[in-house]
């Protein structure tokens, strides 16, 4: 067994409460030892919710355990009914509950309640949490959509659709929905239920009355989308619409599914006016790592190759059940597909490509961090403060505007940066000079003095390659994106030639060998 510090996915009990606390009258009863009790933590401290998510969990304790947990958990679920009066219910135990097999979807049915009760069996042990947002959403499809639901339905001339797989704790599933929204009626495109987000257990029932679905996130709605192309002959859209060339794609795909002819929609982001202009060129041919949930990880491999001409050097996502799309992404930029939930396999491929910009999640924001390469979050798991408050999504062609803001600015802030260590003498920015914005009369820290050693006791002893301070400084003067390259060719090269000192005259020949 592995100890995990850090985890791309959670349970799929968590899967589950994403998808019930996206909704407004369900409930989620969870069958669950103290300390699986973790809801408000994800829902209202990470995506800052102004309403704590709809879960009770019955919380057994271990004297429990030699008596009657069945009857706990039935006692909660009657609760949890008379009390929040939900027009849906979940239920279903977490992973530490699974173990003492309850069937909590036997002894809530033994409990005839008035409401729809969609029992989830999801393996803990085998499964995670994207895969238990979308049986989640699939199970509840399948219980409360309505073969009658024309009848439900507020029927127009006008097309309609259905938008699927935004849910609670999504990177930017909330703007997303706004701005596809937008798009879809500029298109003349209505839209019938969003779901699971913001919807209500009456929604899930008008779903099959639209004329066909849109998949946001595949991850979540692509199981639940299926099985209506199956049953109610709804068939659904292909294309994420990340990034300019995806958008318009999207909007071909829509339009031909609702029958009416594509308009022209301008583009009213910048994202497409920058990739013409000058000002791009000095950005072309970044090399760039991509990891992340296999959607945003394809998309953004597409947007950085084809709209900002970036080199992808690395392609990987962490959700295997979508290996064969990460795959045949990697072929099309000729890179070896990276497909792993050990953060540590990340970053040692991260190390080894050197690129000079990441594209992952909040583990590759630490990862690049303390690599010393810029960083954009692109996808779940994210942190507190990828839940802005402004609106930021990352679809359509405002979406394109945030990429490229998200995108573009770690690079200049590189270079900037860049000019600042290259004129870290000068009596401006000199180390000594403190804080610009305090008049230049707060000392600055110093950097401990070099201490050298003794070549009898001291690295040399042990063959370790040393730097002369000036050669340090000089390294320095190198683009700190690129500096961790530099640095190690240069021990590289000091090493084949038994160098053990490193100058600055060995700096410069390492240069000039690998730049040949």
């Amino acid at each position: 067994m592995q100890l995990a510090v850090w985890t791309y996915e959670g349970p799929p009990h968590v899967g589950a409460m994403r998808v019930a606390t996206a909704m407004k009258d369900v409930h989620y009863v969870l069958h669950a030892p103290q300390g699986d009790t973790y809801a408000d933590l994800l829902f209202t401290m990470i995506e800052r919710r102004d309403a704590r998510p709809p879960v009770t969990y019955t919380t057994f304790q271990a004297r429990d355990l030699g008596a009657d947990t069945a009857d706990i958990f039935k006692r909660a679920a009657r609760d949890a009914y008379d009390r929040f009066q939900p027009k849906a219910m979940f239920v279903g135990a977490s992973c530490t509950a699974e173990l003492i097999q309850d069937d909590p979807g036997g002894l809530a049915k033994a409990l005839a309640l008035p409401v729809p009760v969609v029992p989830l069996e999801l393996p803990s042990y085998t499964r995670k949490e994207n895969w238990g947002a979308a049986e989640t959403f699939y199970q509840l499809i399948r219980a409360l959509a309505d073969r009658n639901a024309e009848k439900l339905s507020q029927k127009t001339d006008r097309p309609s659709c259905n938008l699927l797989g935004p849910t609670a704790l999504g990177f930017r599933h909330r703007d997303d929905v706004k701005e596809i929204s937008n798009l879809l009626f500029h298109l003349g495109v209505e839209i019938n239920v969003i779901a699971p987000m913001n919807a209500k257990a009456a929604d899930i029932a008008r779903i099959p009355a639209a004329d066909f679905n849109v998949v946001l996130y595949p991850e979540i709605a692509d199981t639940a989308a299926r099985w209506l192309e199956r049953e109610f002959k709804q068939p659904f859209t292909k294309t994420v619409p990340i990034g300019v060339g995806a958008t318009r794609d999207f909007i071909k795909e829509v339009s031909d599914l609702a029958g009416i002819d594509a308009p022209d929609i301008e583009d009213a982001g910048n994202m497409g006016w920058w990739s013409r202009s000058i000002d791009s060129t000095y950005l072309t041919g970044k090399r760039v790592f991509i990891f992340g949930d296999a959607t945003h990880a394809v998309a953004a491999a597409r947007v950085a190759s084809e709209e900002l001409a970036f080199e992808v050097v690395g392609l990987g996502c962490y959700n295997r059940e979508f290996a064969r799309d990460l795959r045949a992404a990697a072929k099309r930029y000729d890179v070896e597909p990276l497909i792993t939930d050990d953060y540590l396999v990340v970053e040692d491929a991260i190390a080894k490509a050197q690129p000079e910009l990441v594209l992952g999640t909040q583990m590759e924001r630490h990862i690049a961090k303390r690599l010393g390469i810029p960083c954009a979050v692109i996808s779940a798991p994210v942190h507190v403060h990828d839940f802005p408050a402004r609106y930021a999504p990352q679809m359509g062609f405002e979406g394109a505007n945030v990429l490229f803001d998200t995108w573009v600015h770690p690079l200049v802030m590189g270079l900037e940066e860049h000019l600042l260590h290259m004129f870290r003498d000068d009596f401006e920015f000199n180390d000594e000079a403190g804080a610009s914005h305090l008049g230049g009369h707060g000392a600055a820290s110093k950097e401990p003095p070099t201490v050298e050693a003794d070549p009898e006791t001291g690295p040399e002893a042990d063959n370790v390659i040393r730097w002369e301070p000036a050669a340090e400084k000089e390294l320095k003067k190198i683009p700190f994106f690129v500096r961790g390259k530099a640095r190690r060719n240069t021990e590289n090269y000091a090493a084949e030639r038994q160098i053990q000192l490193i100058s600055v005259d060995t700096l410069y020949d390492a240069k000039a060998h690998y730049g040949r």
